[in-house]
């Protein structure tokens, strides 16, 4: 089966621009497909200081339904948004005022890749922080979902005035170039021991002034995990086992932890994912609707990551269905979820309530 490969490398314009992120992917590029991936043939996707998040996740959900193995290569800098803290993948328009509207929410990337089958995607990244973000990781873990391998470094700031380089994915990129692709582990030690080996023979170290890198290892999850077994139920058109199985683990995490726990709605979740590749878009809306419904019956603000996504979720899938009186019933409930809820993007309500008189139209 073809592999797939994501090429992301972005970084601001301008002042805030901490690392030259883009100049690693001309060596990239010069890596042999095959190789970027692990496979006998894959598909590359290049993207290169990209300008809209919007068409950065396009581009990552495209690549994440595709049925091969996801090798995803990220060089850029991370920055907090100033209203929820959360990091985000700086693109070129994006300033410290502008992250939430400018830059990729990292959840998006765990958000798009987390029904992948078990050993099937492998994240590489090289990431630099501002000040700011880099206390924030000392104490939160950067978050690239359950079900990925993730391999890379995050640095700390450069000195000022000074730009950094993508050492770690230069590292990996000459390894490669060799035309042999090493298991992800041994790649990113060798890349680690590089980098290391280059910064001793320049002067410079590891790291920066804050302090050395944080090294991100996490081999993926382990054999006969859940989520795999679910993933291959729906590679294979099983999908009322899946969902028989997902439906399980919801019921046990609910009588265990309470219905509204994260372990319980993490599990509702999987099964609105689950209705939406059987094509069955009502059943997906009703149960993001449902988890958005729960998170904040439990306390979590609209502005949530979570809350958010589950109401855009239900939304789309909402778009989908093609049953005049399912789609009023639903638009309704989403229309009250979209007053409490507007989104990160204008007209979100506007847009259900304009849908909605369409429908009222049609009898």
């Amino acid at each position: 089966m073809p592999g797939t490969v994501l090429l992301l490398a972005a970084s601001p314009v301008g002042r805030g621009c901490l690392v030259d992120a883009a100049s690693v992917l001309p060596v990239l590029a010069a890596v042999p497909p095959a190789v970027l991936s692990g496979t006998d043939t894959a598909n590359v996707v290049e993207l290169a200081d990209p300008l809209e998040p919007q068409a950065v996740l396009t581009r990552l959900r495209a690549a994440a339904a595709a049925p091969g193995p996801l090798t995803v290569y990220v060089a850029g800098q991370l920055q907090l948004d100033r209203r929820q803290r959360l990091p985000h993948l700086a693109l070129a328009r994006t300033t410290p005022a502008t992250v939430r509207y400018t830059a990729l929410p990292w959840h998006w990337i765990r958000e798009e890749l987390r029904l992948r089958p078990s050993g099937a995607t492998t994240l590489l990244l090289d990431l630099h922080a501002d000040q700011e973000t880099w206390q924030w990781l000392r104490a939160n873990p950067l978050d690239s979902g359950r079900n990925n391998a993730v391999y890379g470094r995050i640095a700390p700031p450069p000195s000022r005035r000074t730009v950094a380089t993508p050492s770690y994915m230069r590292a990996v990129a000459t390894i490669l170039r060799s035309g042999h692709r090493p298991p992800p582990e041994q790649l990113h030690e060798q890349a680690l021991a590089r980098g290391a080996a280059e910064g001793a023979g320049n002067g410079t170290g590891s790291g920066g002034p804050a302090g050395p890198d944080l090294v991100l290892t996490a081999p993926g999850p382990v054999a006969g995990d859940p989520h795999a077994v679910i993933a291959a139920a729906v590679q294979s058109g099983r999908h009322a086992d899946a969902d028989a199985l997902a439906a399980r683990h919801e019921r046990a995490a609910a009588d265990a932890h309470g219905p509204a726990s994260e372990d319980a709605l993490h599990w509702t979740e999987v099964r609105a994912d689950l209705a939406m590749f059987a094509g069955d878009p009502a059943r997906s809306c009703r149960a993001w609707l449902t988890v958005a419904e729960a998170r904040l019956g439990a306390g979590q603000p609209p502005q949530a990551p979570a809350v958010e996504a589950a109401v855009d979720r239900a939304h789309h899938q909402w778009g989908q269905v093609r049953d005049a009186g399912r789609a009023r019933e639903l638009g309704a409930a989403l229309a009250a979820l979209r007053g409490r809820v507007p989104g990160p993007r204008e007209g979100a309500l506007d847009h259900v309530r304009r849908e909605l008189s369409r429908l009222q139209t049609q009898g």
